[in-house]
């Protein structure tokens, strides 16, 4: 048996999402990885995900589906065109409560798993404007897990880890590569095709690019 502190990793099967795994991994956890089929536009990041946590070293993986398209109200679960220009404000790409419902999946999967430590690679810089990547939403979500788990009425304290939080994607992009991620395997972008291949254009794709060529790396993305 392993003395090594158990954590749950939310993992998308992108750049993000890959690079805290890592980074985890680094840390010392025993990881569990957990991806999150929302009714998203694209099964490749789902693919993606599970090679990810098997190529990096993860304990488990597993998949939870929850149909968002029931609600929709987003580019990404609704019939709504994912833009290609810079919007104001809160863009269509937001999916209303997708990471209020993605940290509630890996709570519960904590639980069990009798992990105190959840991982998520929200980020406040170099992010598409969502409320749900702000610390001040972490730090709420954490206090809400030892009020909601029979661990916090035990004494237990979950730990919400956000290591990307406040860095850049150039940032984020020079810890993954030190830490050996393959950043081809990953898929960031919003309407990637059936073998993961990005559009190029979304503001996902946008911002990823940006990150390489700031880190002064090669963009490892495969493009459609």
């Amino acid at each position: 048996m392993s003395d090594k502190k158990k954590a749950v990793v939310l993992l998308s099967g992108g750049l993000d999402s890959a690079t805290v795994l890592a980074i985890a991994l680094n840390e010392g956890f025993d990881c569990h990885t957990l991806a999150v089929d929302y009714g998203q536009r694209h099964r490749s990041e789902l693919a993606a995900s599970q090679a990810l946590s098997r190529a990096l070293g993860a304990e488990s993986h597993r998949a939870v589906s929850v149909d968002l398209r029931a609600i929709g109200g987003s580019a990404l679960t609704d019939d709504i065109e994912v833009p290609t220009e810079l919007e104001a404000g809160i863009p269509v790409t937001y999916v209303p409560a997708r990471n209020t419902l993605m940290l509630a999946l890996a709570l519960g999967h904590a639980e069990v798993q009798g992990a105190l430590d959840l991982f998520i690679g929200v980020n406040a810089v170099d992010y598409s404007g969502y409320p749900d990547c702000r610390p001040q939403f972490i730090a709420a979500f954490e206090d809400l897990c030892s009020l909601a788990t029979k661990v916090g009425d035990e004494g237990g304290r979950f730990a919400i880890h956000t290591p990307l939080i406040h860095l850049t994607k150039a940032q984020i992009i020079e810890q993954g590569t030190a830490l050996g991620v393959d950043y081809s395997a990953t898929v960031s972008c919003y309407q990637a095709d059936a073998q993961g291949r990005a559009c190029g254009v979304c503001d996902s794709c946008r911002l990823r690019r940006q990150g390489f060529l700031e880190a002064d790396l090669p963009d490892v993305t495969r493009y459609q």
